[in-house]
């Protein structure tokens, strides 16, 4: 009876962190939105969202150190509670950035509406893609699809370079855009952020199935 319980908490832990990556999604989704829409009401729904992912994120990780404590489970079962926790910050921290560019919505309306040489909805939809994918690697238990999560990263990685250039040079051609540029070079980083995100998701996903830390394996074969 007791490991039966112990593997009900397991699956009421990660039913919370489920509820926790949705949260995420939303903040993500709806801070690209605001920016696009240069939409205040949105805003002020990405940070009662966050608000939620703050205390969601307490929440999960008393109950994972609470399992930790009591239950001292091995292998497989220590791993998927540890890779839990680390997901569960990573989450956090994809709605940090959802709310940096929130602020950044914000700092806009004061300024005249142009039009920037960048696909910010095409770079957060690539964002979440990779958020929706690292967390069906979670639910499916699948190390390969984790694995293609963290092989999308160079992708944004190469959309965040772009978006630099091309603001950069926006600002040379017409420095009356500047502070609208700047928005938008820090709007494309924090998109670039929340993938790193997503990737780091994948990561504890392989850890947790494959008992292998691979977090320095895509940047040791660039070198």
């Amino acid at each position: 009876m007791p490991r039966i319980h112990f593997h009900q908490q397991l699956a009421e832990l990660k039913d919370k962190l489920l509820a926790m990556a949705a949260l995420a999604q939303q903040a993500l989704e709806s801070a690209v939105d605001a920016y696009l829409q240069r939409d205040k009401g949105l805003c002020k729904y990405v940070k009662q969202n966050e608000t939620a992912i703050n205390t969601a994120e307490r929440g999960l990780d008393e109950m994972a150190y609470e399992l930790l404590a009591k239950e001292q489970p091995m292998a497989i079962d220590l791993r998927f509670i540890l890779a839990v926790i680390k997901i569960n910050g990573d989450l956090e921290r994809i709605g940090d950035q959802s709310m940096g560019i929130a602020r950044r919505t914000k700092e806009i309306l004061a300024l005249e509406e142009i039009e920037l040489p960048v696909d910010f909805a095409a770079m957060g939809e690539y964002a979440g893609r990779m958020i929706r994918t690292a967390i069906q690697a979670l639910l499916d238990g699948d190390a390969r699809l984790a694995d293609s999560v963290r092989e999308m990263d160079d992708e944004i990685d190469r959309m965040n370079r772009r978006a630099h250039t091309d603001l950069l040079k926006l600002i040379e051609e017409k420095p009356q855009f500047t502070q609208q540029a700047m928005k938008g070079i820090l709007v494309a980083k924090n998109l670039e952020r929340i993938a790193d995100h997503a990737a780091n998701i994948a990561t504890d996903v392989i850890f947790w199935i494959r008992g292998a830390d691979v977090r320095h394996e895509l940047s040791m074969s660039m070198d």
